[in-house]
């Protein structure tokens, strides 16, 4: 098993800079591949943009070997070259944008297969935004208002991207539909990092994870550590 990240948006700047610093080391060091996937910019067609800038961005940090994938739809997902490269890749970075276009393009496809054979075979997992929100069980599509069906990778959490500034706004009509989830609040500029289990989680950046379970509200700064298992037995 790899390793995840998830973000809460502005992810190129400021403090994300220790996040994905220590993805890089876990993916091995600045020599081994990486792939950003800039699918859910495209509905706006922004996806050349966002793609440089994340290739920029690594690169920045010390990253050689990074590039942009062309996953910005149904076919390109089945695309044979852009799945070899995946399975490949020993980080795989979602950009933010439209998460339920990103869903419906990675589900069922070939990429998002070779993103789970890479991940199995100890790759890190990344997603900013609605990178983040889709690789859970479930997560919100804010266009229709509704909880849809995820990728269901990360196991037992529901992502609030963008907490301080709108994503606390969804707490009240979610903690009612979602009873048996933790909601996990990210603020912009600001990472989780999992261990293997996905349960032992550690705060990178700027701001702070907020956990919602059965009415308990935790927060957690940089630096700090925290243990899903407690919230789910409360």
């Amino acid at each position: 098993m790899g390793y995840i990240l998830l973000e809460g948006g502005a992810e190129f700047g400021g403090q994300m800079a220790e996040p994905d610093r220590q993805a890089i080391m876990l993916a091995g060091g600045p020599d081994k591949p990486i792939s950003i996937i800039p699918a859910a910019a495209a509905p706006d067609n922004n996806h050349q943009q966002a793609g440089r800038n994340g290739v920029g961005w690594f690169r920045r940090l010390g990253a050689t070997n990074v590039s942009a994938l062309p996953l910005i739809d149904g076919p390109s997902a089945d695309a044979p070259q852009i799945a070899e490269n995946l399975v490949k890749s020993k980080l795989i970075y979602l950009l933010g944008g439209f998460p339920q276009y990103l869903a419906q393009t990675l589900n069922g496809s070939r990429s998002w297969q070779a993103m789970l054979s890479a991940y199995l075979s100890g790759a890190m997992i990344a997603g900013s935004s609605a990178g983040a929100m889709v690789l859970c069980k479930y997560y919100y599509d804010p266009v229709s208002s509704r909880v849809v069906e995820g990728l269901n990778l990360v196991k037992y959490i529901f992502i609030l991207p963008h907490h301080n500034t709108f994503g606390k706004d969804w707490v009240p009509r979610l903690k009612h539909q979602l009873p048996d989830i933790i909601l996990f609040g990210i603020d912009e500029e600001t990472g989780a990092l999992t261990d293997t289990a996905q349960e032992n989680w550690r705060v990178y950046g700027k701001g702070k994870i907020t956990l919602y379970h059965h009415g308990r509200v935790d927060k957690f700064r940089a630096g700090q550590a925290f243990d899903l298992e407690n919230p789910l037995r409360r």
